[in-house]
């Protein structure tokens, strides 16, 4: 395994020396062949995956480090956070020389880890396996998982679990947190090298630019304004959207207590530690703003030596988040309704849909799965209310003014509206199962997310919204 170490490269305190902490019986419980493949790695691999990704054999060119971040929890600033339980052997280069990070979740105890056993239970990592590699096939940008290895030992949270090892890819794993942490010790060298690195890594048409820090804060707005919108296309709730967990390369990371809307709802919440809701469905694109002005307060010296000049470029490229937003977020929808052309009235129609399916609690993926059924006259997968029969006829106007025929705008809306996500009780149901040592949900499920535009044998039974008893209505993080 060709392993590279650009943020190794970095100066000492951006990072710690590190080695996994072995463990008992490694065996592997999932290997991504497709990302393997995609990444160029040597197929040969899998066979020696369960001691290279538990930690207990990491490859010779490894130079593990845990990295250090601050950061924003629930509004509160913590200095000092950092890897507690996250090791990085290396980044691998892909055949279209694209950059990737190689990182350990639950390796062991690292400088950061604040007194915790640095471990992860099965249920977690599997979690974010299946949860991250669907987003990958609904085409949202995410992290994904290459390999899940049980570690034959046991993890204690409110009682003993069997524990286990992610193998996290990512385009990097910088953060808002990052940028936060040499901010608030006010090195300012630092923040120049990590501006420096990111731009390198992430954003090199900024190569040059007048003014870097500004050019990074403007491309990384846009970066997160196409990101939340894409999860607000498939009902994602993140549940922790921390400053820590918000990485500048615009990907999703860090599925903890992450879930899918069933039935619509704005103020939907999931997560067990988000009491007052400050992290639901409908606060994702305000929360991302909030973490965006917190990376630009970090930038603020480097932008201009004079601080108020400073403040108002920060400013405007922070109120550019907004429209962006607004931009993708109304283009998915129209791809979500059918609409290959703009009309001023598609913001109005996209909203009024979603209130119809508020109103009666109706299930998002499969009301607007329904919506293909529609256009050849079948309307039974939507709610039978006056409000929806009053959407529908508005709807049908604006669709007897787009180009092309019924059947591919059929087939188009079935393309843009998921007939599978992972519905958070069959996540629960298939997680507790391979606690007790059966993976056969865990497989069936992730096979049929892989492909969530498809309703064929594989994806009809995780299809269904839950019946009230299946309902999950809290999901936990893990740590």
């Amino acid at each position: 395994m060709d392993l590279q170490h650009s943020y190794a490269a970095l100066p000492p305190h951006f990072w710690s020396a590190v080695e996994p902490t072995p463990v008992a019986a490694p065996r592997l419980l999932a290997w991504n062949a497709a990302l393997a493949d995609a990444l160029g790695l040597d197929p040969a691999l899998e066979a020696r995956a369960a001691a290279i990704f538990s930690g207990n054999a990491p490859p010779a060119q490894a130079r593990p480090i845990a990295m250090a971040y601050a950061g924003q929890q629930f509004g509160h600033f913590v200095p000092q956070l950092g890897d507690g339980r996250a090791i990085l052997l290396g980044e691998v280069t892909d055949p279209h020389g694209r950059r990737f990070d190689v990182q350990l979740k639950g390796a062991g105890p690292t400088p950061y880890s604040r007194n915790g056993d640095g471990r992860a239970a099965i249920g977690p990592v599997l979690r974010e396996y299946l949860v991250s590699e669907a987003m990958h096939a609904l085409g949202v940008p995410t992290t994904r998982a290459l390999a899940a290895v049980a570690t034959g030992e046991a993890v204690f949270r409110d009682g003993a679990l069997p524990g286990a090892v992610l193998t996290r890819i990512a385009a990097s794993h910088v953060r808002v947190g990052t940028f936060q942490f040499f901010a608030a010790r006010e090195d300012h060298a630092a923040l120049r090298q990590l501006v420096s690195f990111v731009i390198d890594r992430h954003y090199p048409t900024l190569a040059g630019h007048a003014n870097p820090a500004l050019a990074l804060l403007e491309a990384v707005v846009g970066a997160q304004a196409r990101l939340v919108a894409a999860w607000m296309q498939v009902g994602f709730v993140h549940g922790v959207m921390n400053t820590d967990n918000m990485a500048v390369s615009g990907e999703t990371i860090d599925y903890g207590p992450c879930a899918f809307l069933d039935e619509y709802h704005p103020a939907k919440t999931f997560s067990s530690i988000d009491r007052r809701g400050r992290y639901a469905y409908g606060n994702q694109p305000g929360i991302a703003q909030w973490n965006l002005a917190r990376l630009a307060e970090c930038l603020l010296p480097l932008i201009d030596d004079d601080g108020e000049a400073a403040v108002a470029f920060a400013r405007a490229a922070i109120e550019g988040f907004a429209p962006a937003y607004r931009e993708h977020w109304l283009s998915g929808q129209r791809r979500k309704l059918g609409l290959a052309t703009e009309a001023a009235d598609d913001e109005a129609l996209a909203r009024d849909f979603l209130e119809a399916l508020q109103a009666v609690e109706a299930d998002f993926t499969l009301s607007y799965r329904a919506l293909s059924g529609a256009t050849r006259g079948d309307e039974g997968g939507l709610p039978k209310t006056p409000a929806m029969d009053a959407w529908l006829a508005r709807w049908r106007e604006r669709l007897a003014r787009e180009p092309g025929e019924a059947a591919s705008r059929a087939a188009a809306l079935d393309a843009a509206n998921p007939a599978v996500i992972p519905r958070n009780h069959r996540v629960e149901a298939a997680l507790a199962a391979a606690a007790e040592g059966d993976l056969a949900p865990f497989e069936a499920l992730l096979a049929a997310v892989r492909r969530p535009f498809d309703d064929g044998p594989p994806q009809r039974p995780f299809m269904a919204a839950p019946v009230p008893e299946e309902r999950v209505t809290h999901t936990f993080c893990g740590t």
